[in-house]
């Protein structure tokens, strides 16, 4: 059901440093997130974008606030049972592909598919149908040094969407790219989206494509609020 909500976080909270020294980065951040929704987070740099999409990952802990993600409670789960989460439940996309420079294309998709319990064939299997629809067919056998930046980030996106999560969390997944191909790779996420039905929350400087979302929230000051790109 598109009114399925896939994510969710209230009262979230977050400060670092100590004393006089501390700074509130989230101060009662609310979030909600529906099935195949597209989801734009915008802010000044050092707003806490990224630290948001920690707590959402189960990546860090808020010091306050609530977690849910996919009907789980993540607060309430001990490290292994929070990784199978992460691993079936969450995709990641990141401005720095990431990508394991000794192995393949396919084989780089196909490590989080084994991970979570598939046989190696039929990950590669699966691994080399994503990698098709990131249109790179051609390249299954090349390893990241023999491909684009462009190229290296369809990969990691490939490998962030091979599980097929309910949600993929994108943190300037374009930030590292020359303009033509940033814009590429924001079109195939944004096909992707539609063609997948998963929802997105892409972190992201570029109000392009943020326009191109459903919807825009704007970090300011540790609250999150719904904006016009």
């Amino acid at each position: 059901m598109k009114d399925e909500l896939i994510l969710s976080a209230h009262g979230l909270r977050k400060s670092f440093g100590q004393g006089a020294a501390l700074i509130k980065v989230l101060d009662g951040v609310d979030l909600e997130v529906r099935k195949g929704e597209r989801v734009a987070v915008v802010g000044l740099s050092g707003s806490g974008k990224s630290t948001l999409l920690h707590l959402l990952a189960g990546l860090d802990a808020p010091d306050a606030g609530t977690v849910d993600v996919g009907g789980e409670d993540i607060l309430s789960l001990d490290e292994n049972a929070l990784c199978r989460l992460r691993n079936k439940t969450l995709g990641f996309v990141y401005q720095f592909h990431y990508l394991m420079s000794e192995f393949t294309a396919t084989e780089n998709v196909a490590m989080p598919l084994m991970i979570g319990g598939c046989t190696r064939k039929a990950a590669s299997r699966i691994a080399d149908e994503m990698l098709a629809q990131v249109g790179l067919k051609d390249r299954l056998a090349h390893k990241p040094g023999q491909l684009s930046g462009g190229e290296r980030q369809r990969v990691a996106i490939a490998r962030a969407l091979a599980n097929k999560p309910l949600c993929v969390l994108a943190d300037e997944p374009t930030g590292n790219l020359d303009e033509e191909t940033a814009e590429e790779v924001n079109q195939l996420l944004l096909r992707l989206s539609q063609d997948l039905h998963m929802s997105f929350i892409i972190v992201t400087h570029n109000h392009g494509l943020a326009s191109r979302m459903d919807r825009t929230l704007t970090l300011h000051k540790g609250k999150l609020s719904e904006s016009s790109a």
